[in-house]
């Protein structure tokens, strides 16, 4: 086999290649016999679009994308075959048949998301947001009498979920304040409709100021169903309603404890781990040790069965339905392996939309493998990746060179599902370390709360650690150790140059630089997301200065490359702007790329594509890696 170094491989993955066709898929949802789902597309700059059965609902001018919380999600619900969305160029919601023209059902101004059918009183029921203020409220459609949304719910800073139950009877939601976020404390409400359709009795269910509820779900028999991380571990449990909700009802009760994860940091709307497959079955995703699983519990004796599913992980948005002609219940949901990129696919394996168009053969795929290392006292966890090309290998004895991966939030997590840009790496002769450092999900809230005031201390430390680890190991080269992450990912990396030396480049997509100037200007969602990471504000202020990479540089000598989005509310551009500029005063090299009409992470494929190339051009540039 033909000889050359790591990092200067030639490889068919270009970025073109490895971008063209991509998609984001979310958001199955079921509507009698037809499959719907979202379609988040580069080729058409980022344009999402409802899809049914394959075939494409939003035509051309529409994007469904909402605004609130920033991040959005639950942009659209479909019942008996009609269509209702937010278009994101003007936030209001539109009512589509199939093969008609949208029709707008709200005015422009507030921003819509999360909302589903109430089918008892022929109404939307979803949260606004308007004028910085959140609300639950129920939305006239277009076949009912017209008039404006009306508020249900008001009074905290967020909601979510709010669901009726199938009779018409109850509505329940989650809410929270600051400074929480809401995987640190949520609450659980229900309340009784009264005949006018307005909210009336309410009861507390579960939930407060340290405890987290994700995604409640009416059942077939009437309970209500939860996701609570009482114990450490985001596990289902049950509640069931009196008639009179004063006179209170059953105590909540743990449906199948067990050490897993049946919950996710709720960064967007509809978050989907579990899915009624029957009157007494529940089809559920799980991970455990940072990978995904599918399993089913009976609601009646509790019993649980994990499902093989041949190495697939499930990793969101499962939705059930019955079996046509036949007993038992179809899945669906959006998953993948470390061999197949994330698609729309049911538990039997059929694949009804991937997220890649372009299939990249096995022989070309780095298979991760999931590595534990030590940092101080604790156990940090991640993926690596080694450098694979069938045509060429490395001179003898050479260590390849090491991109570190730091994922964003910083409460996330990183997959190993197969993704086909960190593949355009390791087919070059890169090795890839993808970590979930202290703070991320997936293994218990302790892990999760070890980034309670240590943001900056932490993440940065596990980053640093990993790279020093697979040096130890023999899977790096100690002299091209590199860090690279976006948004809170990015604040990682910045630190990481600026306050260790392990690391000799680095390249921050949309990173902070400056944590107090994004204490003060940065959108709601988030605004009180640093009083748990770092302490509040300003209190804190010389601790916000303290981690401040914008403060220090200094201390920078290793080579940076930034990019950054010009219309990002959440992380704005003068973030990267200023850490550029003092990086070019101290005269190292250093490189800033804007792209016009991006915000918070990329979604053309022109810039994805940009960016790739120009972050390998860097690399080459800084460490002499030719191309062989």
């Amino acid at each position: 086999m033909p000889v050359s170094p790591f990092g200067s491989w030639p490889s068919p993955l270009s970025a073109a290649r490895v971008t063209a066709g991509a998609l984001r898929l979310d958001q199955i949802q079921l509507d009698g016999r037809d499959v719907y789902w979202l379609e988040g597309r580069a080729s058409e700059g980022g344009r999402n679009v409802v899809v049914c059965n394959g075939d494409d609902v939003t035509p051309q001018g529409f994007n469904v994308r909402s605004r609130v919380h920033e991040y959005g999600g639950a942009a659209y619900t479909v019942h008996n075959g009609t269509v209702f969305f937010s278009n994101f160029a003007d936030q209001r919601i539109y009512q589509q048949q199939r093969g008609n023209a949208p029709e707008p059902i709200t005015e422009a101004g507030p921003c819509y998301a999360d909302f589903r059918m109430d089918a008892t009183r022929s109404r939307l029921i979803g949260v606004r947001e308007h004028n910085g203020e959140n609300a639950i409220v129920a939305i006239p459609t277009a076949t009912a009498a017209a008039g404006k949304p009306g508020v249900l719910v008001e009074g905290a800073d967020f909601y979510s979920d709010p669901i009726v139950r199938p009779d018409g009877k109850f509505l329940a939601w989650l809410e929270w304040r600051h400074p929480n976020m809401p995987w640190d404390g949520t609450d659980l409400w229900v309340a009784l409709f009264k005949a006018d359709g307005s909210v009336g009795a309410r009861r507390h269910v579960a939930g407060g100021r340290a405890e987290s509820i994700f995604q409640p779900e009416w059942a077939p028999d009437g309970r209500l169903y939860f996701v609570s991380d009482r114990t450490g571990w985001w596990n289902l449990y049950r509640w069931s309603p009196s008639t009179s909700l004063r006179a209170g009802g059953d105590p909540s009760e743990a449906v199948h404890p067990m050490a897993a994860e049946f919950g996710k940091p709720q960064w967007t709307f509809s978050m989907v781990t579990y899915a009624f497959a029957g009157r007494t079955q529940i089809a559920a995703t799980y991970t455990e040790g940072g990978r995904w699983k599918l399993g089913l519990i009976n609601t009646e004796t509790r019993q649980f069965e994990a499902v093989d599913l041949g190495g697939t992980e499930p990793i969101e948005s499962i939705r059930s339905r019955a079996t046509e002609g036949a007993e038992g219940s179809e899945v669906f949901f959006v998953g993948g392996s470390p061999t197949q990129p994330l698609a729309v696919m049911t538990a039997s394996g059929t694949i009804l939309r991937s997220s890649s168009s372009d299939t990249i053969t096995r022989d070309w795929i780095s298979v991760p493998e999931a590595v534990t290392y030590r940092v101080k006292d604790r156990d940090v966890h991640a993926f690596y990746y080694p450098p694979t090309n069938p045509d060429l290998q490395a001179p003898p004895g050479e260590k390849p060179p090491l991109l570190v991966v730091t994922h964003g939030g910083p409460t996330g997590a990183t997959l190993d599902v197969l993704d086909p840009k960190v593949q355009f790496w390791t087919s070059r002769g890169f090795a890839v370390l993808d970590v979930n450092y202290s703070g991320s999900t997936g293994y218990g809230r302790p892990y999760r709360d070890r980034l309670r005031g240590q943001w900056g201390i932490a993440d940065v430390e596990d980053a640093v650690g990993g790279a020093q680890a697979m040096v130890a190991m023999g899977r790096a080269d100690a002299n091209r150790l590199i860090v690279r992450g976006g948004s809170a990912g990015g604040y990682t990396t910045l630190a990481a140059l600026t306050f260790h030396d392990t690391f000799k480049a680095g390249a921050s997509y949309y990173g902070i630089s400056d944590l107090e100037v994004l204490q003060v200007d940065t959108h709601k969602f988030e605004s009180r997301y640093n009083d748990t990471l770092i302490g509040p504000y300003p209190d804190a202020r010389d601790t916000y200065r303290a981690r401040s990479p914008i403060h220090f540089t200094d201390r920078l000598s290793c080579p940076i490359i930034l990019f950054q989005g010009l219309e990002d509310k959440v992380v704005p551009p003068n973030q990267s702007e200023r850490m550029a500029e003092a990086v070019r005063r101290k005269g190292l090299k250093v490189k800033y790329v804007a792209f016009e009409g991006e915000q918070h992470g990329f979604r053309k494929a022109e810039n994805i594509i940009r960016s790739l190339e120009e972050e390998l051009a860097f690399y080459r540039d800084v460490f002499g890696m030719a191309p062989a």
